[in-house]
């Protein structure tokens, strides 16, 4: 039931690319607390070492009202910015972040690039959230904000995209770039 289910999944899929896999469960206190952090980010570092891909959720188990990261996001961006990873890429139904709801408005047009932060996209992201999301959009491109504190950059793209992650990684344009504002 539940996530056992969703690791073993993870992992299967992993194991075709001869990749393992590690579920890595953390609350936003582990992320608050200097020396908790620090451990997060040593665990962190030595599977990324290990060739290990950590499966990162929010350890829903112990997480009270008052410490949730509340979606996963969040969650991502925050992880980003404790490894200092290069990218944070945030799949989603939807092909990236439009000048409107696509689903609402026929003439939305996809951004291909912006600068994180950005108050404008904020406005563009609204908040309505789909079947499959906790926080819509707003909640990708708050991620992104939180991203570019460290000058990690974010792509938003469909997760529905045939190969989405092999495409990005070969550096193909697709979805919304969201790049974090260099200083003068």
């Amino acid at each position: 039931v539940g996530q056992m289910g969703l690791v073993q999944v993870y992992e299967s899929c992993f194991a075709r690319f001869n990749l393992r896999s590690a579920q890595v469960l953390l609350t936003n206190a582990d992320l608050a607390h200097t020396e908790r952090n620090t451990n997060a980010k040593a665990t962190l570092d030595t599977l990324l070492k290990l060739g290990v891909v950590p499966i990162i959720n929010e350890n829903d188990t112990v997480v009270t009202d008052e410490i949730k990261f509340g979606d996963n996001d969040s969650l991502a961006a925050l992880v980003s910015n404790l490894i200092h990873a290069d990218l944070l890429v945030i799949l989603t139904d939807q092909g990236g972040l439009f000048t409107a709801d696509p689903r609402q408005d026929a003439s939305a047009v996809l951004l291909s690039d912006a600068i994180a932060g950005d108050p404008a996209l904020e406005k563009m992201a609204g908040g309505a959230a789909s079947e499959l999301s906790k926080g819509g959009m707003l909640t990708k491109v708050l991620a992104a904000k939180i991203a570019a504190q460290t000058g990690t950059s974010t792509v938003i793209a469909s997760g529905r995209e045939a190969n989405v992650l092999t495409r990005l990684m070969a550096g193909e344009k697709i979805g919304t770039h969201l790049v974090h504002r260099q200083s003068d």
